[in-house]
């Protein structure tokens, strides 16, 4: 017995699956489209040197930075062994490991914002001659102007 018989299905669907039409000829056989898609051909990336001597100076500014924290332990493990010399060298070495670390962190900023992954603060594209005047926010939108 089928299930129309008792008026449970809608006699106006039509069981795809039983059916040898046209309907069902075309499906997994799709053509490539080529004219259809809107995106612009790929740039090729290109030897940037800049970018190249970005990653060079992070680079140096790490392995500063590491020996100058390696070298002021050392200064501080000679100075409590009673070198009072000592004292001067860490407290230079200390200062030296903050600033190579800080020009590094610095570096790595501009290296990011160079490869495009993070953006100049404050939206700005950070040309000097550009200039944008905001419109005046219009309490309600849009449709309040209408």
């Amino acid at each position: 017995m089928s299930a129309q018989k008792f008026g449970l299905v809608d006699p106006r669907v039509v069981d795809v699956s039983r059916t040898a039409g046209t309907a069902c000829r075309g499906i997994g056989h799709n053509v490539l489209m080529g004219s259809g898609k809107r995106v612009g051909e790929r740039r090729k990336r290109r030897f940037d040197a800049v970018l190249l001597l970005l990653a060079l100076a992070v680079t140096a500014c790490m392995v500063a930075w590491g020996y100058l924290v390696k070298a002021a332990i050392d200064f501080g493990v000679s100075a409590r062994g009673g070198e009072s010399g000592a004292w001067l060298f860490l407290g230079l070495a200390s200062l030296g490991a903050v600033a190579c670390l800080f020009v590094g962190l610095i570096l790595v900023s501009r290296v990011l914002r160079r490869l495009g992954i993070t953006k100049p603060p404050g939206g700005s594209s950070g040309d000097a001659t550009s200039t944008t005047i905001e419109q005046p926010r219009i309490p309600g939108g849009r449709r309040a102007v209408r």
